[in-house]
């Protein structure tokens, strides 16, 4: 694969390419490579056009839906129902996708030691102008990559550094520094300091911060992929996060190093900042107080230690799905398969690899006011999987696998002695849809069916059409953004949910 490097790009190039990247959840680099790959016609968002005065060259590209439900977020009089798509186009350009969120809001950035620091310096940028004060802890690693002179331009103030300096601990500094703030994020958040939170260490500035705050922590991981995939830093996460520290990212990617890919990359700023806003976020929310689980991605069932049955599920539907209920205010618990797309922000997520360990997670998880099935669990698995590799005999014709049938989860939920007062189940099909839904809405025990239709690309894809199949009849949605499908099922969810008592 070879390297190109552009210097020298306009303003207004990089700042609508840091948008399209936004919406898309994806880095700026792979968005300028998905554009570079396919200049036409883009299916993913956006579209080349000329330049007129000072619009940019690129221009964001969605569906009306896409744009309707953006612009019933915007504030009051930023735009009308004539010529909603330009309007929005605008608002998106003049405000760079963000408006004055954290006014009032006091971040304590730590920053780490790793080649993603350099980021840091960009989400420094994007939370102060959304409005928030930014104070900056720097490891001592951390400043071999970056300089507390430029992290203390960026936000204007003193950037700590030692846990035993002089001036900042007369009146104990590290307790003040963690008590004030409103929010802490570690960006980027090295495999040493989760192991050293995981572990209750504290021998540092940024580590006795962490261990004396009172305050939410935000995390955003960032390592080689073999060190995210080691068996001690995926034991420190899954500590931490029963401790009660939040992530966002890591994303899948190229890494820094020369033909290193997978995921470890450091979530972009404007996911970071998105993922700030919603964690400060105190607005009324119509889900607040409620505890729903939902499933997502495929499962993985083993046949020996190299093979296994699984299917083309990617999880982002079940993960818009936990997002946007998390943004209605819901204390959501997912429940993912093995995927390649980061966890949700503001969504607590265990991980799993067969349908048996997410049926035992779902139900430890119990009880809920709701349970949203979205995962593409196998019916079945292998009777027993061989300790070693089957190999491959000549003459002796394929092996004998014995299948054996997986849990129902949805029916297992839809029946269960604590079964949340409400169950969403979906039914992913190829042929006679809106029959094996009511089949299904009928056998399982769920209040609603959302059946989609998957002979095409949904798996893996962007947009999908669903079909809402209840006892009360059936409503049909146009296609659309799985983030628009997700954003209509939360609202649905919430009003489903506004008859009981929280």
């Amino acid at each position: 694969m070879g390297t190109v490097t552009v210097r020298k790009i306009d303003d207004d190039v990089i700042r609508d390419l840091r948008i399209s990247a936004a919406r898309r959840g994806v880095s700026m680099e792979q968005e300028a490579r998905d554009r570079l790959r396919s200049p036409q016609t883009q299916d993913h968002g956006s579209e080349p056009v000329e330049s007129a005065g000072n619009k940019p060259p690129w221009r964001l590209k969605a569906s009306m839906e896409e744009l309707l439900a953006l612009g019933r977020k915007l504030p009051h009089g930023e735009f009308d129902q004539k010529d909603e798509s330009d309007r929005l186009y605008d608002y998106l350009e003049q405000h760079d996708g963000h408006s004055m969120t954290m006014s009032d809001k006091q971040i304590l950035l730590i920053i780490c030691g790793g080649i993603a620091a350099y980021k840091s310096l960009d989400l420094i940028r994007r939370l102060r102008e959304r409005g928030a004060s930014v104070r900056c802890v720097m490891t001592k690693a951390a400043q071999e990559f970056v300089t507390p002179l430029s992290v203390g331009a960026l936000t204007a103030g003193h950037v700590f550094t030692d846990l035993f300096d002089r001036q900042d601990e007369h009146d104990v500094g590290h307790i003040r520094l963690s008590r004030e703030a409103d929010l802490i994020v570690v960006a980027p958040a090295t495999a040493d300091l989760m192991a050293k939170l995981a572990g209750g260490h504290a021998n540092d500035l940024a580590s006795a911060v962490l261990m004396a705050t009172d305050k939410k922590v935000l995390m955003a991981p960032a390592m080689n992929p073999s060190m995210w995939s080691h068996p001690a830093t995926r034991r420190n996460r899954a500590q931490l996060e029963k401790d009660g520290i939040l992530f966002v990212g890591p994303n899948t990617g190229e890494m820094a190093e020369s033909g290193e890919a997978g995921t470890g990359r450091m979530a972009e700023p404007l996911e970071i900042a998105a993922a700030v806003e919603l964690l400060l976020d105190t607005r009324p929310k119509p889900l607040a107080g409620r505890r729903i689980i939902v499933t997502s991605g495929p499962t993985h069932e083993p046949i020996d230690p190299v093979r296994y049955i699984a299917n083309r599920s990617s999880g982002k539907q079940g993960h818009a799905i936990a997002a946007a209920l998390a943004r209605l205010g819901a204390d959501v618990r997912l429940v993912s398969g093995p995927v390649a797309i980061p966890d949700p922000a503001g969504v607590r997520t265990i991980h799993v690899e067969r349908a048996e360990e997410m049926r035992d997670a779902v139900e430890q998880l119990m009880p809920a006011d709701a349970a949203i099935f979205v995962a593409a669990v196998a019916d079945w698995r292998a009777e027993g999987a061989a300790d070693q590799k089957i190999k491959k005999v000549a003459g002796d014709g394929p092996p004998v696998l014995r299948m054996v049938e997986n849990p129902d989860i949805l029916a297992t939920v839809g029946h269960h002695r604590k079964r949340p007062w409400l169950v969403v189940g979906f039914a992913a099909e190829t042929q006679d849809v809106l029959k094996n839904a009511e089949a299904k809405l009928a056998k399982k025990g769920a209040d609603f069916i959302v059946a989609n239709d998957v002979s095409g690309s949904v798996m893996g894809g962007d947009r999908n059409r669903v079909t809402i199949v209840s006892k009360s009849g059936v409503q049909e949605w146009p296609e659309m953004g799985k983030d628009e499908v997700a954003a209509r099922l939360a609202g649905l969810i919430a009003e489903r949910l506004k008859t009981t008592a929280v």
